[in-house]
């Protein structure tokens, strides 16, 4: 069995099931920070979790790709997963858990059974009339509904305990400008930040970067000259219907991103340093050397400890601030060996499961402790505390309300 010990500066979930998804069998010796290697052989009294990937969003595709390795990964482990897509229309489907990306390129893949979901006590997803036994579900969307808190809320309806933060927590980690003004007065670093179209130009010289207020994966970001240029794409691009914000474009500068995770105890990845020509964009994610995984970076990137320790003590901070759960990747911007605060993905791409090279973890292992955290959650319950109908007794009758 392996217990990770805590690192300096991180606590631990005390959860007693942890146990249950221990390891119960080992190729070589056990990996524990940095500490030789392990292969997960089986998993003991695994209860039967979902995946969910795809949804309405600009991201989909990538979310298939990030939900086909989760469930792969699971699969492998013996933990039977049940797996759910969401189209680009909407509609809920059971697929199978060795889907292959190809699958999906035309749209709902070959042998999908429909489903519908409601949203209220002890409902969930159905198969025609049968209720699917779904309580928890590693949640692989990306942006959209997804990842902005409106799926999480529709779960917490159903009962349903799911990875990733909580509907408030993920609406306010997609927001970049709220998530910005917070950072802000919490004394953090980071650049300033305003909207796109709501007054005068910014108080800050060009050029700039505009970006989606709601939006991940760097898709429609763009650098301009002047506002006026960005006031135009505030108009004009698809990707920037419900808002922009724009702040200054720092040349020179360069991204570090790191993985951060919550269970068995809070911990942080190696940081990345992703090679870009101007900034990490789409293309340079997800289009180059086969998706996120092959394209360019240094990886643990070369910083100095001051720089690498002010990384590590910001994102454990964040981390607390924001109410970052499961899996999320905290992103950095650098210039000089000052640094700034730039955004929090919250469900990031592949999970961010390439970035556990130090302290070395199995992406197995990463995939079931996710699913492990699920086990030992509560599910969100609502109080009508207070709500006796005393106020209703004793309410005028409504067309007096009306005067």
């Amino acid at each position: 069995m392996i217990a990770r010990r805590p690192v300096r500066g991180e606590t631990r979930n005390t959860a007693a099931s942890r146990d249950r998804w221990s390891l119960l069998a080992l190729d070589g010796p056990a990996q524990c920070e940095g500490e030789g290697s392990s292969t997960v052989r089986e998993v003991e009294a695994m209860a039967k979790p979902a995946v969910l990937f795809g949804g309405p969003s600009p991201e989909h595709d990538i979310s298939v790709l990030t939900g086909l390795q989760a469930a792969r990964l699971l699969a492998e482990a013996g933990a039977e997963p049940l797996v759910i897509y969401w189209s680009k229309t909407g509609g809920w489907y059971r697929v199978a858990a060795d889907g292959e990306a190809e699958d999906y390129a035309a749209g709902i893949p070959p042998r999908a059974r429909e489903l519908r979901f409601e949203a209220r006590p002890q409902a969930g997803w159905f198969l025609k009339r049968r209720r699917l036994e779904v309580d928890t579900v590693l949640v692989c969307c990306h942006g959209g509904p997804g990842e902005d808190g409106t799926l999480q809320a529709a779960m917490d309806l159903a009962g349903i305990r799911y990875s990733g933060p909580d509907a408030a927590g993920s609406n306010l980690l997609m927001d970049k400008l709220t998530f910005g003004a917070l950072m802000a007065a919490s004394g953090f670093p980071c650049l300033p930040r305003v909207p796109v179209g709501t007054g005068d130009p910014p108080d800050f010289p060009p050029p700039y970067i505009v970006k989606p207020r709601f939006g991940g994966s760097s898709i429609g970001i763009e650098v301009v000259s002047d506002y006026e240029t960005a006031v135009a794409l505030l108009r004009s691009s698809p990707h920037l219907d419900r808002g922009a914000v724009i702040e200054p474009y720092l040349e020179g500068g360069r991204d570090l991103n790191v993985a951060v995770r919550t269970y068995p105890l809070l911990e942080l990845s190696a940081i990345e340093a992703p090679v870009s020509e101007q900034f990490y964009d789409y293309r340079e994610k997800y289009l180059s050397g086969g998706g996120i995984e092959g394209s360019a970076r240094e990886l643990p990137a070369s910083l100095s400890g001051e720089v690498e320790d002010r990384i590590r003590s910001m994102a454990r901070r964040v981390t607390g601030l924001t109410g970052i759960r499961s899996m999320a990747r905290i992103d950095f911007l650098e210039r000089g060996g000052e640094l700034w605060i730039n955004e929090v993905n919250t469900i990031p791409g592949s999970l961010s499961l390439y970035l556990w090279v130090d302290p070395p973890i199995s992406r197995r292992q990463l995939v079931l402790d996710l699913v492990a955290e699920l086990e030992v959650a509560d599910p969100r319950r609502f109080s009508v505390v207070g709500a006796d109908g005393t106020a209703l007794r004793g309410a005028a009758a409504i067309s007096k309300k009306l005067g």
